[in-house]
C-alpha cells in the first residue's frame, strides 16, 4: 500500500483541495485522485527526510499564534499603505536574528511563517553561523525582532521538532 499511495496525508489534502478548488462530482474525484497519487509518487521521488515530532500538543498552539500575527500584520500593513504611516517616516531595513534551530522541517516551517506574516521577509540562512537575514517593511526598533523571532517562533519549533 504505500508503494501506491507513499505520502496518503498529502495524497488526501490534495485530493480535498481539488474537490473544494472545483466542483465536487464522480469525474472531478477520479481526476484529482489521479492527480493527487502522482504527486504522491512524484514526491516520493525527491527522498524527503522523515520528520519526527516531539510535541504535537503545541502545533495548535503554535498556529494560533501564528494566525494571530498574520491578522495583526496585515491589519498594520494596510494601515501603513492606507494612511502613508507615520508621516512618511517609515523606513525598511534588515535585521540579523542568531537562531539555535537546526532542523530542516523547523527551519522550512519558520521560513514560511516569516515569510507568509505581511511586513515581513525570510532573505538569507546562513548555516554556518546560524544566523537569519530578515527583511522588514516597517523597521522602528531593531532590537526587537530578534526577541520577537526567538520568544514567539523559535522556541516553540524547537519543542515541537528537536
Amino acid at each position: 500500500m504505500s508503494r501506491l499511495v507513499p505520502f496518503p496525508v498529502l495524497t488526501a489534502a490534495l485530493v480535498v483541495m481539488w474537490l473544494l478548488l472545483t466542483s465536487f462530482s464522480l469525474g472531478h474525484l477520479i481526476l484529482g485522485t489521479g492527480v493527487a497519487l502522482l504527486a504522491g509518487k512524484a514526491m516520493s521521488a525527491l527522498h524527503p527526510a522523515k520528520t519526527h515530532l516531539r510535541r504535537w500538543d503545541l502545533i495548535p498552539r503554535f498556529a494560533a499564534i501564528v494566525l494571530y500575527d498574520v491578522f495583526r500584520s496585515n491589519v498594520a500593513v494596510a494601515r501603513l499603505i492606507l494612511t502613508g504611516g507615520r508621516h512618511g517616516q517609515r523606513h525598511s531595513g534588515f535585521v540579523e536574528i542568531p537562531l539555535d534551530l537546526r532542523d530542516d522541517m523547523a527551519l522550512a516551517v519558520l521560513a514560511i511563517v516569516v515569510t507568509a506574516t505581511p511586513g515581513t521577509a525570510w532573505m538569507q540562512y546562513d548555516a554556518a553561523q546560524g544566523t537569519l537575514l530578515l527583511h522588514v517593511f516597517d523597521l522602528v526598533d531593531e532590537a526587537i525582532w530578534p526577541d520577537l523571532v526567538k520568544n514567539r517562533y523559535e522556541h516553540l519549533l524547537m519543542e515541537i521538532f528537536e
